[in-house]
């Protein structure tokens, strides 16, 4: 019961990941010790699954798929959206660099921890943490692309925005952003199924299918990775945690699109102007917060709570 307890805070914190631009539950998940495992059960929703499902055999169900795990991460998520992610919007409105401070705390320390579970470095090893590091950054840095709404496009749109999800230091609806579909799927289309529209199942179908496919394909292709490539997988993603620090550098000012659906504006983040700040006192505010950020991350590992499988 405490290990599910443990699984759940873990679920909570992805699911405050998710307010939080440019940071993924991947990410989470990945800091705190469990994204192997997470694949893994992810690898096991196949045919056999639902076979199993279907004939009623519930026992060997829950054991193939991990299922008590998913379970207790599932609800964390959840709960934390519900209840904790309100407390993170309302910070982010009013203390925005000290939320970001304290995150790039926790990255920085974690890029650190996470790469201890590399057993041999090697120059394959290095590369393959630049390669994470350049890809993560030159998404942070690349212009939106037009709106498309071909159904071959949003079946794509649907692949590449969940395997970012799954990928730690991507964010997935940035990622939509830049594909040019945020609004078209995450706002327009979301907003017309409330009514049942049949124009939103249009675009959401080949979205929620592209989606399927992308999360069964990565998590086997991201399962034989590590079974095969272990050290080289972990520094890959490590890469991407670390390049991820250039979209939750605290000091930085948001560049926004307003997207307008029956009247009512919205707004979404599209990329950021970054900045050195000034030598005051909130400079120093949030170098103690971020530095408490880092003491966490350390707490965690001293007791064997990062990189736990």
């Amino acid at each position: 019961m405490k290990a599910l307890f443990a699984i759940f805070l873990k679920g909570a914190a992805m699911g405050a990941a998710n307010v939080i631009p440019g940071v993924s539950g991947g990410t989470v998940a990945f800091i705190t010790g469990i994204y192997e495992r997470l694949i893994n059960a992810l690898k096991n929703l196949d045919g056999a699954s639902l076979k199993l499902l279907f004939t009623g055999h519930f026992r060997e169900l829950s054991a193939k798929i991990d299922f008590p795990f998913l379970a207790a991460l599932g609800l964390g998520v959840v709960a934390s959206i519900l209840t904790f992610a309100e407390v993170l919007k309302y910070l982010f409105a009013h203390h925005a660099v000290y939320v970001w401070s304290f995150f790039f705390g926790l990255i920085v320390a974690s890029v650190y921890f996470v790469g201890k579970q590399v057993k041999l470095w090697s120059p394959g090893t290095v590369f393959a943490l630049l390669v994470g590091a350049g890809i993560a950054l030159g998404v942070a840095l690349l212009k939106p692309a037009s709106e498309n709404d071909n159904i071959a496009y949003l079946f794509v749109c649907g692949i590449i925005a969940m395997a970012s999800m799954i990928i730690p230091g991507i964010s997935g609806s940035f990622v939509l952003l830049l594909l040019g579909n945020y609004q078209l799927i995450m706002i327009e289309s979301v907003s017309k199924l409330k009514t049942l529209d049949p124009e939103a199942f249009t675009i959401l179908i080949p979205v929620g299918v592209g989606a399927v496919v992308g999360m069964i394909g990565l998590s086997h292709f991201l399962s034989w990775i590590f079974r095969r490539f272990h050290n080289h997988a972990v520094s890959l993603l490590t890469g991407f945690v670390a390049g991820s620090l250039l979209v939750i550098w605290p000091w930085k000012e948001a560049v926004v699109a307003n997207f307008e659906v029956g009247g009512v504006a919205k707004e979404k983040v599209i990329g950021y102007d970054w900045f050195l700040p000034g030598l005051e006192a909130g400079t120093f505010i949030a170098l103690g917060i971020m530095a408490l950020g880092v003491a966490l991350v350390w707490v965690m590992e001293k007791y064997g709570t990062v990189g736990e499988e």
